[in-house]
This record gives C-alpha cells, sequence and structure tokens, in this order.
C-alpha cells in the first residue's frame, strides 16, 4: 500500500534539505564520519566557561544562586526551588482525563519493559570453595532532569523514572525549568507525571543549575531545606546540560551527554516518500538545532521525499522551526551506493534514532551496530518510541551511540563483585599469588596470602 501525502499546496519558502554524496567514494570511517550532516553550533567547548561559571555559583552561593539564575534565564522570582506537595497534587487533579490515560499507558509499557531489563546476580563456582558472585544493586539516590524550552515532556518525566523505579532505587529528586506563566514552578503536566508515578521531591530548576545541584547538594537555608547531593544525573537536554553533566561526570553518574535530538532514516526505493517526510519533521519540530537526515541509494525517493518536506512542512504547526532544522547543516540526504555504505554510514553516523524504512527491513536492522534506538518497518515511526513503545526516549547523541547507550535500568544499578574463598581454595592458588606479586615487585601481596598458612611457610 502506498501513503501520498494529503497536505495541501503552499507557495511558502522550500525547505533547502542539503545532498551529501558519497557514492562511489570509498570512504574510511573516519571519512564517512566527516562526511554525514553534523551540527556547527555551539559545541561544547563554546558552552563550558558559561557552565563553568553556574557550577561554581551554585557550589559557593547555593539557594541564592539559583534564585539569580532563575531570574535572569526564566524571568521568575524564587526565594526555594522545591515544588509543594500541594502544587502537585493539583497539577495531577486538574490534569486533562486524555492525557492521564496516556501516561497511564506509557506507564504500564514502559514498566513491563524496564522490569524485564534487570540483569540477574550470578554465582560462579571455580573450584571448591571458591566463589565469584556478581550481585546488583541500586544507586541510593539520582536526580532527574526534566527539560523545558520549546515544548513540554511528561514522557520524560516516565522514561527517567520508571527504570529508576525498576532498579529498586529509593530516593528519587527530579527537576524541571521553573515557567513564568506557571508561577515559577515546572509546567503542571510534567508535575502531574511526576505525581503518577509517586515522586514527592521535585525542584523548580533548570538548565546547567539543576545538574550542579543534583551533583554537589545544597545546605538548608532560612528559605528552605537542604537538597541532598545524588549518585546518578540522568536525563537530556541542551548543550548547556549536557556540558554540565560531563563536567560534574566523575562526582556523579551520568546516563550520556544527550543533547539536541537526531533521527536518521535509512530507506531504499520501497519506501514510501510521505511517511519519510513525516518522520523526518516529527524530530525537525523540537528544535531549530535539531538533525533530520536520510540515508538513502535512491535519487528518486530523495527527489520525492524533498518534495513532500516542502508541502509537510508547510502545514506542520511550527513550520518555521522545522524550516530551520531541516535547512540547518546539521540534515540532509546522504546519497550512497547500495545498502552496503548505507549501513556503514548509519554506523558512522550513530543516531539517537534510527529508522529503517528498506525491503526487509528486520534483516537491515540487525546489521546495524550503532544507534541508540532502532526503529524497524513502516509502523515503528520514532515518535511510537517518544511515548509508547515502550523503550526508552532518553538516548544518546551527537555520534555518542558509538559508545554508549540509552537509559535503562542498568543506568541506576552497579555490579558488586563478592569474593567467598575457602582456606582449601586459598591454598590451592597461593602459590600463583606468591609468583605474580614477585613479578610485578609486589611482594608484599604475596605476604598478605603465605602469612594465612605460617606453617606451610616454616617447612618451606
Amino acid at each position: 500500500m502506498t501513503i501520498s501525502s494529503e497536505f495541501p499546496a503552499t507557495n511558502a519558502t522550500a525547505v533547502n534539505f542539503r545532498t551529501v554524496d558519497v557514492r562511489g567514494r570509498n570512504l574510511t570511517l573516519a571519512g564517512l564520519r566527516a562526511a554525514v550532516p553534523r551540527a556547527q553550533g555551539h559545541t561544547v567547548a563554546d558552552a563550558e566557561g558559561k557552565v563553568l561559571d553556574i557550577i561554581a555559583a551554585v557550589r559557593e552561593r547555593g539557594f541564592e544562586a539559583l534564585a539569580e539564575l532563575a531570574q535572569r534565564f526564566d524571568g521568575v522570582d524564587q526565594t526555594h526551588p522545591r515544588v509543594p506537595a500541594d502544587a502537585i497534587a493539583a497539577a495531577l487533579e486538574s490534569l486533562d482525563p486524555a492525557v492521564r490515560r496516556a501516561l497511564e499507558e506509557s506507564i504500564r509499557r514502559a514498566r513491563v519493559f524496564a522490569d524485564g531489563q534487570r540483569p540477574r546476580n550470578v554465582d560462579v563456582e571455580l573450584g571448591d570453595g571458591a566463589v565469584v558472585s556478581q550481585n546488583w544493586v541500586p544507586v541510593g539516590r539520582v536526580g532527574l532532569y526534566v527539560p523545558g524550552g520549546l515544548a513540554v515532556y511528561p514522557s520524560s518525566v516516565v522514561m527517567n523514572v520508571v527504570p529508576a523505579l525498576a532498579a529498586g532505587v529509593e530516593s528519587i529528586a527530579l527537576a524541571s525549568p521553573p515557567q513564568k506563566e506557571f508561577g515559577g514552578l515546572p509546567h503542571p503536566t510534567i508535575l502531574a507525571a511526576a505525581a503518577l508515578l509517586g515522586i514527592t521531591e521535585v525542584y523548580a530548576i533548570g538548565g546547567a543549575q539543576a545538574i550542579a545541584s543534583f551533583a554537589y547538594g545544597l545546605p538548608a537555608t532560612d528559605a528552605g531545606p537542604a537538597l541532598e547531593p545524588v549518585d546518578v544525573v540522568t536525563g537530556p537536554g541542551n548543550i548547556f546540560v549536557a556540558t554540565a553533566k560531563r563536567l560534574v561526570k566523575g562526582v556523579v553518574g551520568i546516563d550520556s551527554e544527550a543533547g539536541t535530538t537526531e533521527i536518521a532514516i535509512l530507506a531504499d526505493s520501497t519506501a514510501q516518500p510521505a511517511l519519510v517526510a513525516a518522520d523526518l519533521i516529527s524530530q525537525a519540530e523540537h528544535d531549530p538545532q535539531a538533525a533530520s537526515v536520510l540515508i538513502t541509494d535512491s535519487e528518486d525517493l530523495a527527489s520525492a521525499v524533498r518534495a513532500e518536506l516542502d508541502l509537510q512542512a508547510a502545514a506542520t504547526k511550527h513550520s518555521d522551526r522545522v524550516r530551520q532544522a531541516l535547512s540547518g547543516p546539521q540534515s540532509g540526504v546522504v546519497l550512497v551506493d547500495g545498502l552496503d555504505q548505507g549501513i556503514a554510514a548509519c554506523d558512522a553516523y550513530a543516531a539517537e534514532h534510527l529508522e529503517i524504512m528498506t525491503a526487509d527491513a528486520p534483516a537491515v536492522a540487525a546489521r546495524i551496530r550503532n544507534a541508540g534506538a532502532i526503529f524497524v518497518g513502516d509502523y515503528s515511526p520514532v515518535s511510537l518510541g517518544d511515548y509508547c513503545a515502550g523503550s526508552n526516549h532518553v538516548l544518546p547523541t551527537s555520534g555518542t551511540a558509538a559508545f554508549s547507550s540509552g537509559l535503562n535500568v542498568t543506568t541506576f544499578l552497579r555490579a558488586i563483585q563478592v569474593v567467598n574463598y575457602s582456606r582449601d581454595a586459598l591454598a590451592e592458588v597461593s602459590s600463583h599469588i606468591v609468583s605474580l606479586s614477585r613479578a610485578e615487585d609486589l611482594p608484599a601481596h604475596g605476604d598478605a596470602v603465605t602469612a594465612r598458612f605460617p606453617q606451610a611457610a616454616a617447612g618451606a
């Protein structure tokens, strides 16, 4: 079945969806990484100075600094950022019933998937009386960040909270930017989602200052109670949030440096242009810096998608934002010689979201190695993953999917190894330990073992 566009024609400015042609070029991985579209705006280095100043201010002056930052960035007068419990309850009470049902279904599906992710503890017997175990233990406290800005993200509340709960985390704090139009509190839909999940510790703090507050904690003042430091910080955000997470990594654990959203679509001549365009636009509406990339070996498809982008972008609500994102250096078509080069380009790009719209899409998807999440076929769009697939939409961006994973239950767990050897089991390997300790010129290591067998040492 072919789905044709129902969007009306328009005289609005066309989308400048550029082309990168890698056909006929035997590019290395480095060459492909350099060729695929990437944002050329702010970098971590550009943001680092500003973020370091924010972190220093929060550490030195606590809630006083947060109040100044809330006024500067959000236009909000704030004495203490803790959201009152009655405001959270009121937000849930006034939530649109249809939105509540949608959130409850999203939560249900996310919980089912998260519960299935938890790894098993393992006991390995290496010999008689020699047992090494690996036990998964939840971190004690986490700080979850939910962005504000151009959109409202109750779905990010779900995506952050559900895997933390499934991991068994007992202390969860959530931060989201204060909103002037809502009296300096986070958006009420954010608060309602928190209430549905039983989260009562919520703060009206945005940006890098939220990450700093979670990492270092804030002492109590006359204005309100302390904000205790956390063990892990998670959640998406802009370049300043991503930079703050990078700078506090090591003080706390982080999930990933999740920045502005991106989608790549690997498609061939069997793909439906209207669907490809709709999915590219779905992510472009997030932000003018959002990245939408089509990777294909079909010039005809690329041409048809461009036509659809012009039509659909003109008709969508956030048309200007979408056009800016689609026309930016971070977006465009990558023309490849065939499926093999297309897969190589996908792995070089390492997309946050990767859709596969090809013949035999499941087999093609199985060949992909670098992606935050893979969406297979015409009926698994990124929008499904954003809300109700059961998967998590907090995913690595900017190529970091090549070495990091999306948010999941193990983000909130630590693998603790437990060594339990009997006397005989230690005796069996004691000579090996002594030999290795001497080889490394650390003889006291061997002595710590032989001290346990004084009779054997005396007879040696």
